[in-house]
């Protein structure tokens, strides 16, 4: 009866989780424009960014009790060359300028579960051509690959060096560092993790996916090394409270700031933005020194240097793969193609969904026979030579 009865539970609150993430995906493309017209009318006219939370904080009113949401991870337009992570200040006087290759970056949540998105755009009109095409279309195909194979019973390692390859068949690089991490309520970098590039240096436990887990794909494409650099300390403006640290700050500026963070932002990351500038400053640097914050530190390549970057969350539901945050490309026309390389053309060829065979009701069959399922392709999201399929 127990038993039973768990398992009902568990089924109303898998329904209930599903709901949630679906609802969400919604609300992160609303969210998408409102910021990112917010945040770039900032960059030019210097628009307070306060609105940002005012306007979030505003979504999924719930009236029969109070509800956590809002911004689970900022805003952040990373420029050309620069990888990830730069997120302005309010003193910031960035101006964008045309061919600009923009990485847009953020998160939302409701009730703590999250999702996040990032997509690229090239600042011109007409398709983008060169390099620059190449380094997005990379990024786009390492993208539907791996929304192919994040599925039960596949391996994380699997994922990792089939977006190496397909990085390579575009003559870019996938860009070091950079994890794809299982989200849970209230965690954004939970542990099952995918790394994007193996290495020495860099060593992750394998994994298998799971039937009802949520992850973030996250892709980052490069025509240089890939290996990026930090520049300047100074440049970072995002941090997460490192919550199992604890320090006794000596200086008020400090701990004036630290009360504020544990008060306004106890769990996700956040911007230095969402403080007072000047006191911010003083208070964040003996935070970080005494691993009290994260930092999220903005990341470079060489100058001239393409950059591309694609995320995406993705539900593992019973029927297959959901990927629940997404936005189209401009029209590409990349140098390079796939055509010549049929395991990846295998790859994407790969179904995200999975339907019984026959169709129609399910017939009483008897006992110990097996229901056989299929694979079901969906209409793929890039052509052979990785641009997005034009309507």
């Amino acid at each position: 009866m127990l038993l039973s009865g768990s398992k009902n539970l568990f089924c109303l609150g898998y329904h209930v989780y599903s709901s949630v993430w679906l609802f969400l995906s919604t609300y992160i493309f609303c969210l998408i424009l409102s910021e990112l017209v917010i945040l770039v009318g900032f960059m030019l006219e210097h628009v307070p960014l306060g609105c940002v939370y005012r306007q979030t904080g505003n979504m999924y009113k719930n009236v029969k009790r109070k509800i956590e949401r809002g911004v689970a991870f900022p805003t952040c337009i990373s420029v050309n060359n620069t990888v990830c992570h730069f997120s302005p200040l309010a003193s910031d006087e960035t101006v964008l300028e045309e061919g600009d290759m923009l990485k847009i970056d953020m998160g939302c949540h409701i009730d703590g579960f999250i999702t996040v998105v990032a997509h690229t755009h090239v600042l011109k009109e007409g398709p983008v051509t060169g390099r620059a095409a190449d380094v997005m279309a990379a990024a786009n195909t390492a993208a539907e690959v791996a929304l192919r194979l994040v599925r039960p019973g596949r391996k994380n390692k699997d994922v990792t060096d089939a977006i190496q390859k397909v990085a390579a068949a575009y003559d870019c690089k996938i860009v070091e560092g950079v994890l794809s991490h299982q989200l849970k309520q209230f965690v954004i970098d939970g542990n099952k993790v995918i790394l994007n590039v193996s290495s020495p240096e860099t060593r992750v436990d394998d994994a298998e996916f799971e039937e009802n887990e949520v992850y973030a794909i996250d892709i980052v494409t490069s025509t240089g090394d890939g290996k990026p650099k930090l520049l300047d300390e100074r440049q970072t403006t995002i941090y997460k409270r490192a919550v199992d640290k604890n320090y006794h700050l000596k200086m008020k500026s400090s701990r004036f700031i630290f009360s504020e963070i544990n008060q306004k932002f106890p769990i996700m990351p956040f911007s230095a933005r969402a403080l007072e500038e000047k006191r911010a400053r003083l208070g964040l640097v003996e935070c970080v020194n005494h691993d009290l914050l994260q930092p999220y530190p903005v990341l470079h390549e060489k100058p001239g240097d393409f950059v591309a970057h694609i995320k995406f969350t993705v539900l593992l539901m019973p029927n297959g793969s959901d990927r629940i945050t997404s936005h189209a490309l401009q029209e590409l026309q990349p140098t390079k193609t796939i055509d010549d390389d049929p395991e990846i053309k295998a790859w994407l060829a790969l179904g995200t969904k999975t339907k019984k065979k026959g169709g129609g009701k399910k017939k009483k069959g008897k006992k110990g026979d097996k229901i056989e399922e299929s694979a079901e392709a969906e209409p793929m999201d890039v052509s052979s030579n990785g641009a997005p399929l034009q309507e």
